[in-house]
């Protein structure tokens, strides 16, 4: 069974021609399934008055549809929230006339550079997305497999008879039913009671899966989204941060001490106040002293984009490497 994450950058609803309606908040989850193959596709529904979720689509999803009928400053904020997230893979559907080569010069040197122009044809997207999920199919677990996996959280609801269940997506290694693992952050001990992929019982998942997970040990109001669920020891939590960052093209002037920003990994949004700001005579590769608002979880090596929400239409700062 394979799972392909699809970022929808479109009117609101747009999805629903493509998958059945699933989940909702501040993004909404569409899912479409063929056989052992699913699809789950993600909308930002409170974007633009809000920028988190459009992060939180961009920073789920493997591929992105574009659908674009005008060129405005929305469209480059998707541009640039693409770039900083890296979804190289993508579809773009234009409309209202709006030509290829009106579009080209606004994506040169971007991961959408390399998205496909594709017509309007909705069939045709859903067997697209069916095939590049069902080449996505992980090879199940042995013995040269990882032995722990991390999720990220996004939704948490008590469910009568069931207990504690949360949505979220593995985002490295594998998780086994009946594995013990801890919530971060807080370490609060937990037990896999059962993983369900698409609503079909499932025994393992691996990255990129979207899970519905049943929690022993843990009451739904003890979770927030963006809590992790993991058992690798290289899981990193902290409240403060030294690390280099990487400025958009766009950013018009070198960051500053005491500028708010919002550290975005996985499905974390977190303020995060510049203490100290120095860089080696190139003000685009800062590297930033910060202090957290509440404490971001991560492993080594990830990636987080900087937002700043008093930017005006330009909200995305550019990312930060995180240690």
């Amino acid at each position: 069974m394979g799972n392909l994450n699809v970022a929808v950058l479109a009117p609101e609803g747009y999805a629903k021609d493509l998958g059945k309606k699933g989940t909702t908040s501040d993004i909404t989850f569409y899912n479409l399934k063929k056989g052992e193959d699913t699809v789950t596709l993600i909308e930002p529904t409170r974007y633009p008055d809000r920028l988190a979720p459009l992060f939180f689509a961009a920073s789920m999803a493997d591929y992105a549809i574009v659908v674009l009928d005008a060129i405005t400053p929305t469209f480059g904020e998707w541009v640039l929230m693409l770039q900083s997230t890296g979804v190289v893979q993508g579809a773009i559907i234009l409309k209202n006339y709006l030509m290829p080569d009106a579009v080209r010069p606004l994506t040169k040197g971007t991961v959408l550079e390399g998205y496909e122009f594709v017509e309007e044809d909705m069939i045709a997207m859903r067997e697209r997305l069916l095939d590049a999920a069902a080449a996505k199919t992980p090879a199940p677990p042995d013995a040269k497999s990882p032995s722990c996996g991390t999720v990220s959280i996004d939704h948490h609801f008590n469910v009568r008879g069931i207990g504690t269940v949360v949505l979220g997506g593995v985002e490295r290694g594998y998780i086994k039913k009946h594995d013990s693992l801890k919530i971060y952050p807080g370490e609060k001990p937990v037990q896999l009671r059962s993983i369900q992929k698409h609503d079909d019982d499932a025994d393992w998942a691996g990255a990129g899966d979207r899970v519905g997970l049943a929690l022993k040990n843990i009451e739904a109001e003890d979770l927030d989204r963006g809590f992790v669920l993991s058992n690798d020891e290289s899981l990193q939590v902290r409240d403060t941060l030294e690390a280099e960052a990487a400025l958009v093209a766009y950013w018009p002037a070198p960051l500053k001490e005491g500028m708010v920003l919002h550290l975005g990994h996985w499905m974390q949004f977190v303020p995060a106040r510049i203490d100290a700001v120095t860089d080696d005579g190139d003000w685009r590769r800062p590297r930033l002293t910060l202090t957290l608002e509440k404490e971001i979880v991560s492993l080594p090596g990830g990636r987080a984009v900087l937002h700043y929400l008093d930017g005006g239409k330009l909200r995305i700062a550019g990312t930060i490497d995180l240690p």
